[in-house]
């Protein structure tokens, strides 16, 4: 990566001077912000062939979608954007600019309304050529803006417009480097990249998957979300105002206890009154330093290998950098979540109740818990066993100290926290590592305790 950062006036002045790109912005809701960058450095005729601003939700549905369905700010309309825009480029120019790389950028954004009552985003991207007369690339990504102005996001979305057009041009090889140079010129307060997916002949080597890895693992976003297909997701549509069921876990590798804890708890989620399969989430989710090596970088082999197996047995999977659940249930509340249900084990309820984790907070334990019961959320906590004894532990086996046994003793009254049965006791004393270890030192064992897809596969992948 560059020690010196290329001012944004900069980076589109070589892009106007230095380089064959050459093609249209089209740009809706926030102005034309990124287009006025090349206007503003100069040169501008040797890159912008035309701009567009359809603010109008008439003539953005005229140009974009006859059809007059789907949302305006969302990833349809983007790529409805992106496909016009760059047949039209490649219709008008190709014979008259044989030689240039054609482009059309675009984006669609909500900002702040005068009120400040809305979310504010968009969907930013560009099709472009790094080849004459070859088949173009795509890069998409959805923008969180966090500023608390509108004229503030506005140049927020110019900026970071800028710097994805240069990397597309100069960093399109070096992934890394090209999500870094996102946040050139802006500091993370100022906007979340939650999604990001590129496609194209020269992009095709790009694992999306780890594409959202490296968002979360550079600051970019606190959370990436993948389907049960392994497609990247945008954390808020999969679950804006769902039921939510999150397993929070490291599943390397998943076992059957894994697999029966979901089960389990799948079967008491949907025991409630108002459980509907259509707006009802689960998902497995996986903290970040679970998957760093030793080095501090993300074992891509091993991510990959977690990713597939959960996969292979239906899980919806998010990665985040949360470490504490009552931040994980803060990050929830963004996306005014309707039921939240989270799993831990007993070890993890009874280290909920450590004091010395929340030493950074003013109001301690009792801000914390705050934050981690709101009235929409239930803990659900599945046994363990005692290996010393063989006792299978509940949540009545957790012993706060003293001067929280009042506050544990209204949380389980109050139905915050809930057991879970299971009917594995013969298996519950196996830990995912235990078995990992297994694997590693080829004691064919360990097929006693994964279901047989995540046998098969990791067989297969050795």
């Amino acid at each position: 990566m560059q020690n010196e950062i290329t001012p944004t006036t900069r980076k589109a002045l070589k892009i106007n001077i230095d380089t064959p790109f050459y093609g249209s912005f089209a740009e809706i809701g926030g102005g034309q912000e990124t287009a006025r960058h090349f206007f503003q450095a100069g040169g501008a005729s040797g890159t912008i062939a035309k701009t567009v601003s359809a603010y109008d939700k008439s003539f953005s549905d005229f140009q974009y979608n006859k059809s007059n369905t789907g949302r305006y700010v969302s990833e349809g309309r983007l790529e409805k954007m992106l496909e016009k825009e760059y047949k039209e480029v490649n219709k008008v120019l190709l014979e008259n600019k044989p030689n240039a790389l054609f482009f059309a950028f675009a984006n669609t954004v909500e900002i702040l309304n005068y009120s400040k009552t809305n979310y504010s985003h968009g969907w930013m991207g560009i099709k472009f050529q790094l080849e004459p007369r070859a088949k173009a690339n795509t890069v998409i990504v959805h923008v969180k803006l966090l500023e608390h102005d509108g004229l503030l996001q506005q140049t927020t979305m110019g900026i970071l417009g800028v710097n994805l057009i240069y990397a597309c041009f100069n960093y399109h090889n070096k992934p890394n480097h090209f999500l870094q140079s996102l946040s050139d010129n802006l500091s993370d307060d100022r906007f979340r990249i939650t999604m990001m997916r590129v496609s194209g002949p020269q992009l095709d080597y790009v694992d999306n998957r780890l594409l959202g890895v490296q968002l979360v693992k550079n600051g970019l976003t606190h959370s990436i979300m993948f389907d049960k297909n392994g497609d990247v997701q945008q954390p808020s549509d999969m679950l804006y105002k769902k039921n939510v069921l999150a397993f929070r876990g490291n599943f390397n590798p998943i076992t059957y206890i894994a697999q029966d804890i979901i089960r389990t708890s799948k079967e008491l989620f949907e025991k409630n009154k108002d459980y509907e399969p259509s707006n009802s989430l689960f998902f497995c989710e996986m903290t970040l330093n679970n998957l760093l090596s030793e080095k501090g970088e993300v074992d891509e082999h091993d991510f990959l290998m977690r990713v597939d197996m959960l996969n292979a047995i239906g899980q919806n999977v998010m990665v985040s950098d949360i470490g504490k659940y009552y931040q994980l249930v803060e990050l929830f509340s963004q996306f005014r979540i309707n039921k939240l249900r989270l799993l831990i084990g007993v070890p993890g309820l009874a280290s909920i109740f450590e004091e010395k984790y929340y030493t950074d907070l003013k109001g301690g334990i009792l801000e914390a818990f705050g934050k981690l019961f709101p009235k929409n959320l239930k803990l659900y906590i599945y046994p363990t066993m005692n290996k010393g004894s063989n006792d299978i532990l509940t949540s009545e086996s957790v012993k706060p100290n003293d001067e929280l046994q009042g506050l544990y003793k209204y949380l389980i009254d109050n139905n915050f926290i809930k057991d879970l049965k299971s009917n594995m006791k013969a298996q519950l004393h196996i830990k995912a590592c235990e078995v990992l270890k297994m694997i590693k030192e080829k004691n064919p064992e360990w097929e006693k305790y994964v279901p047989m897809k995540v046998a098969e596969m990791v067989k297969k992948r050795e």
